[in-house]
C-alpha cells in the first residue's frame, strides 16, 4: 500500500474549554496512530504543575526573539502578555514520515500554520458549553491570580469570534462526547485521498492484476 503522508491537526479553544485535556486523550489512546505532540517554545513562567520539555520548552524573550528572527517557528503569538511559538523543523520532519503532529495553539497561531502548510492542516477549535462554565473552570483551576483570570476570560470573548476560521467545531459539554468527535475527526483525516499521492498507481496495479 502507499506511504501516506502525515498532517498537522491543530487544537484550539478559549483558556479553559478543554482542549488541553482532549489532547492528552488523544496521546493516551493506544487504539489509533500515535499522535506526535509539538511542544511549544514560551516566555511565559512556569506554572508548578508543568515540566520544562515536557509541556513547553521555557526561555527568555530575547532567545524567543532570535528564532522567530530566523525563521525557526512555524508559527508565533504574543498571548496575554507572553510569547509563544511552535519550532518549525520537528513538525515538517514529522509530516515526511507520515506522522501526525498535534498543535495545541490559539487563533492567531492557527492562520499562520495554515498560510504556511494549507495542504497539511486540520484545524478544530473547541467551544465551552457556556461562559459561567468557561469562568468556573479557570478558577477551579487555581493556579493564576484574580486579574490573570479576567484578562483570560476577556481574551476568550474574542478568541470565540474566530470559531467559523476552523474546519471542525466541537462545543466540550461532556468530556466523553467531546473526545468522540475528535477522535472521528482524527480518525477520518488519516485516510483523506490527498494524504496518499501514490494512491493513483496503487490502484492501477490492483485493477491489472
Amino acid at each position: 500500500m502507499s506511504t501516506k503522508r502525515g498532517y498537522i491537526l491543530v487544537l484550539s479553544s478559549p483558556s479553559g474549554a478543554g482542549k488541553s485535556t482532549l489532547a492528552r486523550q488523544l496521546l493516551a489512546d493506544t487504539t489509533l496512530p500515535t499522535p506526535h505532540l509539538s511542544v511549544s517554545v514560551t516566555t511565559r513562567s512556569r506554572r508548578p504543575s508543568e515540566i520544562d520539555g515536557t509541556h513547553y520548552h521555557f526561555i527568555d524573550e530575547m532567545a524567543f526573539l532570535q528564532r522567530r528572527d530566523q525563521g525557526a517557528l512555524l508559527e508565533w503569538a504574543e498571548v496575554h502578555g507572553n510569547f509563544y511559538g511552535t519550532p518549525r523543523e520537528p513538525v515538517e520532519r514529522a509530516l515526511a514520515q507520515g506522522k501526525i503532529m498535534l498543535l495545541d495553539i490559539d487563533w492567531q497561531g492557527t492562520e499562520q500554520v495554515r498560510s504556511a502548510m494549507p495542504e497539511d492542516t486540520v484545524s478544530v477549535f473547541i467551544l465551552p458549553p457556556s461562559f459561567e462554565e468557561l469562568r468556573a473552570r479557570i478558577v477551579r483551576r487555581a493556579e493564576d491570580t484574580p486579574d490573570v483570570i479576567e484578562r483570560r476570560l476577556e481574551n476568550a470573548r474574542e478568541e470565540m469570534k474566530h470559531w467559523r476560521d476552523y474546519d471542525y467545531v466541537i462545543t466540550n459539554t461532556d468530556l466523553e462526547d467531546a473526545y468522540a468527535e475528535l477522535r472521528g475527526i482524527y480518525l477520518a483525516e488519516t485516510v483523506r485521498r490527498s494524504r496518499q499521492p501514490n494512491l493513483e498507481a496503487f490502484v492501477d496495479e490492483l485493477s491489472a492484476s
